[in-house]
């Protein structure tokens, strides 16, 4: 007759606890330090069974899962996260969100690009892995996985790193070790961090390479700083040429800049109207004068559809006025 096959027989095998492994009566007594020692094994082998266990993927309610306030990926690019929804509308989610447990609710590990597409397509459940992790390692990993996937712009790399650095007391070298980078690769990133914030938007946005950027960072003054950056993008300069034009702005003869100061005379008169223009209009505004009381006003924009808001807001202040 055909031996009779059960679900649990592998595992019983595995662990040494099938019926055929079990010694005969009139052999009991030959074999009691083996059972001793079997006892031993199973005691092990239930603990390496409860860590396997932990590991086993599970569905979890999708609004119980909620984001890592840390995680350095801040932008997602729309159009992707719609092709992964339609995509996970038709297949469901394939690989399982990394998770740890928060009190009431989990907190993405990694995966938070998957979880938001879901969230999108309008699915309830998605799969997850529990996992223990302190926030430290929480970090690293979600820093490691986005660097992996080449997620991070070069910004919230660097932010990454500092956040790294400035929170857990780690040296370069350890940040360099933990991301599988070279200690330069960190450092060149770091520096990115000394660009001034509008500056830093354009690198976000593609609008100036990370070559270009370093190049500006020798310039000090923020103003003067975004000024030549936005000249790099309109003049489309190569980074050779920005290190030339860079050097040349700070090679400029003392004269020079004695012309300028009656102007900067008007500054503070001129920083309160740029900050009551951009609490009119919600953007940047840069009021940049030149002699005999002539200048320019300069509205900065980062997408599309900030560019449109600011429009039709023009549009109505024009309307008003009419």
């Amino acid at each position: 007759m055909a031996q009779k096959k059960g679900l649990g027989r592998g595992l019983n095998d595995l662990l040494g606890t099938s019926e055929a492994s079990k010694p005969s009566r009139s052999r009991n007594n030959q074999q009691n330090s083996s059972e001793n020692t079997s006892k031993e094994v199973k005691t092990v082998t239930k603990e390496v069974v409860k860590e396997v266990v932990k590991e086993v993927e599970q569905k979890i309610k999708i609004n119980l899962i909620e984001p890592n306030k840390s995680q350095p990926r801040k932008q997602f690019d729309e159009e992707a996260l719609q092709e992964l929804s339609d995509s996970i509308k038709k297949y469901g989610v394939l690989e399982p969100l990394i998770v740890t447990k928060k009190g009431d609710y989990y907190e993405i590990i990694a995966g938070e690009r998957r979880w938001r597409a879901a969230r999108m397509a309008g699915i309830k459940e998605v799969p997850v892995v529990i996992r223990d992790y302190t926030n430290k390692e929480i970090m690293e990993i979600s820093l490691i996985e986005n660097i992996q996937r080449e997620d991070l712009n070069p910004i919230e790399e660097a932010e990454a790193y500092e956040s790294l650095i400035s929170e857990y007391n780690l040296k370069q070298e350890e940040v360099a070790e933990r991301v599988s980078k070279s200690r330069s690769t960190i450092t060149n990133s770091l520096r990115l961090l000394k660009l001034c914030e509008d500056v830093r938007q354009m690198v976000m946005y593609n609008m100036i390479s990370t070559g270009h950027a370093r190049a500006l960072i020798p310039i000090e003054d923020p103003k003067l700083q975004y000024e030549t950056a936005a000249i790099v993008y309109d003049q489309k300069l190569s980074v050779r040429e920005t290190e030339a034009y860079v050097k040349a702005i700070l090679e400029k003869k003392p004269e020079k800049e004695e012309k300028q100061k009656p102007q900067k005379d008007l500054s503070v008169f001129y920083s309160d109207i740029e900050n009551k223009l951009k609490s009119i209009l919600g953007a940047k505004i840069a009021i940049k004068a030149s002699n005999n009381d002539k200048g320019k006003i300069e509205i900065n924009y980062y997408s599309q559809d900030e560019l449109d808001r600011i429009t039709e807001m023009l549009y109505s202040i024009n309307k008003e006025m009419m």
